[in-house]
């Protein structure tokens, strides 16, 4: 998330504005798995924003070794998987941000595109979250970003993209209380107008760079979309 002011960020999210001095929040360029981040998700009724770190942990895990596989779950197999079902049944959330990345192009000169909501407001994916303890008294809270078919926008990049919610639609998905058959709708892909594709600088490819240069329209980039 690139905002600076954090109270128009917690405006936007519906959170109180002390929510995001607790988590620490600073703005983000790029963000690679792994790496920490914010969710949000319901708490006493109200929504709440925390801290997190991109790749879900179970509870029951040993290590950190799964995070990095575990970056996304697929919308279809949640309700079966292991190590997603307790959480999609418990534990959904909202994973802001401005918008995402994805590539095209060959392994040697791979351009990026930024996908990004046209009026500018943040994207709310839909998410899971778990917490896991690294060593005993300690608790690290960990999620992954559920994904389902590519639209007609994603398909030339690939087939998959991440669960896209509105403002309502985030709230279903996070009560508790909502049933299976609203849930299943909600994780259908958005609409195609819903996205912008911009292309934007080859400086993203490298996590090193995490500054407002890397969202930089690419000019020279091919016109695909």
């Amino acid at each position: 998330m690139t905002y600076h002011e954090a109270a128009l960020l917690a405006e936007e999210l519906g959170v109180p504005v002390e929510e995001l001095d607790r988590a620490e929040f600073r703005p983000r360029y790029n963000i690679a798995p792994t790496d920490p981040h914010y969710i949000v998700r319901i708490r006493d009724e109200g929504r709440e924003l925390v801290a997190a770190r991109w790749g879900l942990v179970n509870s029951w895990a040993k290590d950190a070794s799964m995070a990095a596989r575990q970056i996304n779950a697929r919308a279809e197999t949640l309700a079966a998987r292991p190590a997603f079902r307790e959480a999609y049944q418990k534990r959904r959330c909202v994973v802001p941000a401005d918008g995402f990345y994805e590539w095209t192009g060959p392994k040697s000169d791979r351009q990026p595109f930024w996908f990004h909501r046209p009026d500018g407001r943040l994207l709310l994916m839909a998410g899971l979250y778990e917490s896991w303890q690294p060593k005993p008294g300690e608790w690290q809270r960990t999620f992954t970003i559920v994904t389902t078919t590519a639209n007609e926008l994603m398909a030339p990049f690939h087939d998959r993209m991440p669960v896209v919610l509105d403002e309502e639609q985030a709230s279903r998905w996070m009560f508790k209380t909502t049933p299976p058959e609203t849930l299943h709708r909600l994780m259908e892909p958005p609409p195609a107008r819903a996205l912008i594709a911009t292309a934007v600088s080859k400086r993203v490819n490298s996590v090193a760079n995490d500054d407002p240069s890397v969202m930089t329209p690419d000019p020279v980039a091919p016109r695909l979309l």
